[in-house]
This record gives C-alpha cells, structure tokens and sequence, in this order.
C-alpha cells in the first residue's frame, strides 16, 4: 500500500511540473506569463490573493524565453515574471511593457538526483564526476540553454566543473526547469540540475537528493517582472501584491534570494 501510495504522489507531482497553466481562463483574469521555476511558489502566492482580495489571475508557466517570443507576437498576457531580467529589458527597449519593470528575486540551482541514486550528492559536483567517469551516466536533464535561463546557468556550471564536453551527449533538454526537473525524478534520467525553488517545494520532498551549486560557478539569475500595455487593474494590483511582505515571505521560503536583502 505504501508503495502504490507512493507511486501515485510521484505521479501527481510529475502531472504538476508538466502543467504550463492553471486552466480555462474567466473572462476578467489577466494572464500571469511565469517562468517555471515560479510553478509551486507563485500557485502557492495566487492562492492567497485570491483568499485575500477575491480577485484572481490565471497563471501560465514556461521558459523565459518562449513567453518573451510570445510576447513579441501579441500574446494576451497581463504580467511577465522572467527568470532573466535581459528578456524584460529588451521587451521594454522594444515597446512592449510599460517600464522596466522590477528585479523580483534571484534563483539559484542545485544539482538533484532521483530516489534510490547511488550518486555523491554535491555542490561541487564531484560525484556526478565520479559517475560520469564511470561510465554510469546514461541520460543526465538540464532545462534547454537554448530560451531557458536555467538552462543556461546549468551549462555555466557544468563547464566550471569541467563536466560539460563529457556529459552533453548524455544531455536530456526539458524545455523549461520545471520539465527537467520532471525528467530528474521520474526515473527516466540519472538525475540533472534544477532550480532550488523547485527543489524545496514541500511537494518535491522526499523525491530526491539535492546539493546547492556555487553561485558565484554562474552568472546570476536576476529575475525581473514587468507589467504588459494590456494590464488592466485586476494584474496591477497582484503585481502590487507580488512585492509586498507576504509574497517576499513565500518566495523567500522558496529558495529565492530578494532584492534588498543581504545574503
């Protein structure tokens, strides 16, 4: 019993990190574009304003990069919460936002491994060294440096390590975080590196083992979010909400760094 109820958790949190939004949007929610590494934090945050305000959003979750090609293309979204602040600033040389937005926070990564890894698990990624050296590595996830910024820290990190020309063919690309963190649990790959947003959410416990990477192995991940031209005053007011000391206490639970705050 313990088993299948286990099995049953993983497969609905697999179900979870797979979704890219919440469902049928009503006619009166702004749309909420947000990069994947937001997923259980900015669910848990909506939550609460809803709670708070009755108000409510719909939230839609990807990679950066393909929400600010999106955007580029007229999509009807309200707020963009990037998890590269270069995208916003580039979409507001551009015309597309209202401002330049605010820095929100800063992401790290870690490296993860699936249940029942033998893998040394960390920070400066000398077991997955080992296993690589070993030929144990078959199949190894990082979210694709291609549009998304985890992605791209990721292969910072790998080629600090010196990792990166030994392990690219071993490469599975989620096409955002939240997919490669799915791939690094289900199984199906020998773990891969993640967003520690997405690591310490409550529902990730017990799926894995994790260990911090440097931040100074990559390039910062400031994330930054901005209001879009169609804001109406439902998304100005949750990203008001966004910046106030509740929500700052969620994404601070969440791993995040926060602007203004000493590390």
């Amino acid at each position: 019993m313990h088993t299948r109820y286990s099995t049953f958790r993983l497969r609905t949190l697999l179900f979870a990190l797979a979704l890219v939004g919440t469902g049928p949007a009503r006619a009166a929610e702004p749309i909420v574009a947000a990069a994947a590494d937001l997923k259980f934090a900015l669910d848990e945050i909506a939550q609460s304003y809803r709670k708070d305000t009755g108000q409510s959003v719909r939230l839609t979750f990807g990679s950066s990069g393909t929400f600010a090609t999106q955007i580029r293309s007229g999509a009807p979204f309200a707020i963009y919460l990037s998890a590269d602040e270069d995208y916003v600033l580039k979409l507001h040389a551009d015309g597309f936002t209202r401002d330049t937005g605010i820095l929100y926070a800063v992401g790290r990564i870690v490296l993860l491994t699936p249940p029942g890894s033998e893998m040394q698990v960390d920070s400066e990624l000398n077991g997955l060294s080992a296993q690589l050296k070993a030929g144990k590595i078959r199949r190894f996830a990082i979210a694709n440096p291609a549009h998304a910024p985890y992605g791209r820290r990721a292969e910072e990190a790998l080629r600090k390590a010196g990792l990166w020309d030994t392990i690219k063919p071993k490469l599975v690309f989620g096409e955002n975080v939240s997919q490669a963190a799915q791939f690094a649990i289900s199984g199906s790959t020998d773990g891969g590196i993640i967003a520690l947003s997405l690591a310490k959410s409550p529902q990730m416990a017990g799926y894995g083992r994790y260990a911090l990477i440097p931040a100074d192995w990559h390039a910062p991940l400031r994330q930054r979010m901005v209001l879009l031209k169609n804001a109406d005053a439902t998304a100005q007011a949750f990203y008001r909400y966004l910046q106030e000391p509740a929500a700052r206490a969620v994404m601070r639970r969440y791993g995040f760094e926060l602007p203004g705050e000493a590390r």
